[in-house]
Formats: structure tokens, C-alpha cells, sequence
């Protein structure tokens, strides 16, 4: 590098030396050589720094980084905010916006420029509060604090509201008034608080807890009337935040005017534009409350009139019925239908035990014609040889002594010989029997 600002110095120099100068230089370099040269001479000699100008040629890229130039009236320098760093901005960037950002100096090679690759941004001439009320916030917003499943529900009909504000300020005179106005019984609970100053936001968080403490109010009113950022900063403080998200009464932030947002309206159960909102909120019109109440009467009177006058039409139905008229005939018409039902019942009866007796006669009959007794009357005999039935002349021998069984007695005999022939066979299929 030394050797090349020297060589440059005497070419300067002396311009007709251009020969003598090609020939003294012994080596060159490349243009990624430079280039990464100048990028390091930028990028360790430049410190991290602000800068501040307006943005141009703004482009939010699909990638999620964002390309722009940051110009004043002489200049401009690129500028590059990487997706991790930009996720983190409390406003949105646009083309003649003035910003300060802050940022180091980065060479790009690819195309041999320099730029500026931004860590943090804001908008140009915003003041310390302004940024101490986005930090508070999205650390806040990143504990769920202000995330709606946290909101309690108002009450419909409060009977005690409790309101935390200044008791000399316009705001408490326009929350009686408006409530007065609405709803004059409801009771009102006043803590006059702090709203402005150094040890105001410990006492309306302090405030809060004594209400929590009391327990005996149905909804909170918490603000103070418009002013200035420094004004309204006791409601963008922590402490006020905090004891708001852990009260068990719902809170209505009341603070400022309606383009006026403070860290109270992002945890508070519901956000009024102003103190007077806060109280159309939190009541409604003694009137309307009356008329809602007026018609929910008329309702249940109609309804209960048009129950009676069905009932009496029931009546008359049933009092006009034959029933009533002539209520003998019905209990002689009823007597009639059981005569009728207790001889049918007989008549099954009757017809069912004759069926089943005619079936027992039936299976007796055949039981005892299947009887041995009744057998050996149709002169047929029992064989037995040695207390056993003879089924058949194989079972025999001859010389066999035999007992046969007739039905009036029996005889006893032996076996002299023993015929297997055809004759028996064709006996026996004459009398047909298999046997």
C-alpha cells in the first residue's frame, strides 16, 4: 500500500515520466485488492456514529431488509438496515422522512461503495422522553401486559366508581358533571392524586392499591386533562403501568386528549379518549336506563297476559269437552270396553289351554304306544339271554338258554339251532320294520 501512494506521488508529480514510472513498477494490483484495502481503511479507522439526514429511494425489501440513501443538501451516503435490526422500530420509514441513524461504515465489493450499516433509528429531533416511552412500551408489550386476555370486562350497572385525579384540575369537574348528568345515584369515590411532577406517579399507583385495599368500588377512573408530553409523563410511568395490570378492579385510563396515548392506555381494561368519555363509559343514561328498564316490564306483562289466556282456553276446551258434559256415559263407555277386553281374554285363555291339551293328548298317546307293554300286546315277545336284551341271532349260540318275554307271562327255552337266511329278513320287511 505504501508502495503504491508513492508511486501515485511521483506520477503526480512529474506526468512525462509515465514510461519510466510504468517500468519502475514491478507488481500491480487487482480491483478486489484495492477495493479490500479501502475496506479496511474504512471500517477500522471509522468509529460507530450518528448520522442524520432524509431518507431516498426507500425500499423495504421482500427479504425483510431495507435499502435507502440518507442525503442532506451536498451529500449522500447508502444506507442498509438488516431484517434484525428493523424489526425492532417504533415508526415506519418513508422517502423524505429525517431520521438519525446510527451506524457503521461498511464497504460494499460487489459494487465497490461504501454505506452505512445502520443499528438503530429514529426520528430525527425526537427527545428523550419519547424514546423512553417506546422502550418502556415494547419491553411491556413483550410481557403480555397489554394483551386483551388480560381486560376485565366493565361492570354494566356500577353502583360505586372509583376516581383517581386531581381534585383541582378540569378533569374531576367534567367526570361528576358527565356522571351527575347520566346517573345521579351511582356513588362516586374521589382519591385526589398527584397527575404532574416528580412524585406523581407513585401516588396514583399508590392510589390505585388503596382502592384494590377498600375493595368496595365496581370500576376505576385513572387520568388527568391534556398537556404536554412532560404533562401526561407520570402515566407512562412503570410503576403506574404495573399497578394497573395487577388490579382487580377493571381501570378506565382517562388521560389527555383523544390524539394523546399513554403506556396506562395500553394496560388499562379500556382506554377513554378523555375524562368526560370516561364517564359516558362507565354509566349510561339514567333515561335509557329507565326506558330498557320500562320495556323489559312491558315484555314480561304481555308474556304473562298471553300465558293466562292460553290457560284459559285450556280451560274452556276442557270444561266444553264430552268428558265433563256427561261424564256417566264416559264411565259407562269405559265400563263396556272392560267387559269386552275380559271376554276376549277368556277366549284366549280357553282357546290356548284347549291347543296345548290336545297337544299333551297327542305326545301321551304316542309314548304309550311306543311302551314295550304295549308292544308285547301286539304279539310281539322280548328275547333275553343271560339278563340282556337279544337284538339279534348273532348275540346267540346254540345250547343258549333263553327266557322269553310274552305279555302274559314268560317261557323258558334254549336255542337248538340258529337260522341266517333270507326268510326272517323277508318276514320282517313284510311287517315293515328294519329290524
Amino acid at each position: 500500500m505504501a508502495l503504491l501512494c508513492s508511486n501515485v506521488s511521483m506520477f503526480l508529480a512529474n506526468p512525462m515520466s509515465t514510461i519510466n514510472f510504468l517500468d519502475e513498477l514491478e507488481s500491480y494490483y487487482t480491483v478486489s485488492e484495492i477495493t479490500r484495502l479501502i475496506k479496511d481503511v474504512l471500517e477500522t479507522s471509522m468509529p460507530v456514529v450518528w448520522v442524520q439526514g432524509e431518507l431516498s429511494n426507500f425500499v423495504h425489501h421482500g427479504s425483510g431488509h431495507m435499502y435507502f440513501s440518507l442525503k442532506d443538501e451536498i451529500a449522500q451516503i447508502k444506507g442498509v438496515m438488516w431484517r434484525g435490526n428493523n424489526e425492532n422500530l417504533f415508526f415506519t420509514p418513508q422517502d423524505g422522512m429525517r431520521v438519525n441513524a446510527f451506524g457503521r461504515i461498511r464497504v460494499y465489493e460487489k459494487r465497490g461503495v461504501y454505506q452505512l450499516d445502520i443499528l438503530k433509528m429514529v426520528p430525527a429531533g425526537i427527545g428523550d422522553l419519547q424514546l423512553a416511552f417506546e422502550e418502556l412500551k415494547k419491553r411491556l408489550a413483550q410481557e403480555g401486559l397489554f394483551e386483551s386476555i388480560h381486560k376485565k370486562p366493565l361492570p354494566i350497572y356500577p353502583e360505586r366508581i372509583g376516581i383517581i385525579t386531581s381534585s383541582t384540575g378540569a378533569a374531576i369537574r367534567d367526570i361528576v358533571n358527565v356522571l351527575n348528568r347520566r346517573f345521579p345515584s351511582v356513588v362516586k369515590i374521589i382519591r385526589p392524586a398527584l397527575v404532574q411532577g416528580e412524585d406523581a406517579a407513585q401516588d396514583i399507583a399508590s392510589a390505585i392499591k388503596e382502592f384494590n385495599q377498600y375493595k368496595n368500588v365496581d370500576v376505576l377512573i385513572v387520568g388527568r386533562g391534556g398537556g404536554s408530553l412532560e404533562d401526561l409523563w407520570a402515566f407512562n410511568e412503570e410503576i403506574v403501568a404495573r399497578a394497573i395490570f395487577q388490579s382487580d378492579i377493571p381501570v378506565i385510563s382517562a388521560v389527555g386528549h383523544e390524539v394523546d396515548f399513554t403506556i396506562s392506555d395500553f394496560v388499562a381494561d379500556m382506554r377513554a379518549p378523555t375524562p368526560s368519555a370516561a364517564a359516558e363509559m362507565v354509566v349510561m343514561e339514567k333515561d335509557d336506563l329507565l326506558d330498557t328498564v320500562q320495556k323489559i316490564v312491558q315484555r314480561c306483562t304481555q308474556a304473562v297476559k298471553n300465558n293466562v289466556q292460553n290457560k284459559k282456553e285450556q280451560v274452556r276446551y276442557i270444561k266444553a269437552s264430552y268428558g265433563l258434559r256427561r261424564p256417566e256415559d264416559v264411565v259407562r263407555q269405559h265400563r263396556q270396553r272392560i267387559d269386552e277386553i275380559t271376554r276376549t281374554i277368556s277366549r284366549n285363555v280357553t282357546h290356548s289351554f284347549t291347543v296345548e291339551k290336545n297337544r299333551f293328548d297327542h305326545a301321551k298317546s304316542r309314548l304309550s304306544n311306543l311302551h314295550p307293554a304295549s308292544v308285547l300286546k301286539r304279539g310281539y315277545t322280548i328275547t333275553l339271554h343271560d339278563g340282556k336284551f337279544i337284538k339279534r341271532v348273532a348275540e346267540l349260540k346254540p345250547e343258549n338258554s333263553v327266557k322269553i318275554q310274552f305279555t302274559d307271562g314268560t317261557a323258558d327255552s334254549s336255542i337248538h339251532r340258529i337260522n341266517k337266511d333270507e326268510k326272517s329278513q323277508k318276514i320282517f320287511s313284510e311287517w315293515g320294520t328294519d329290524e
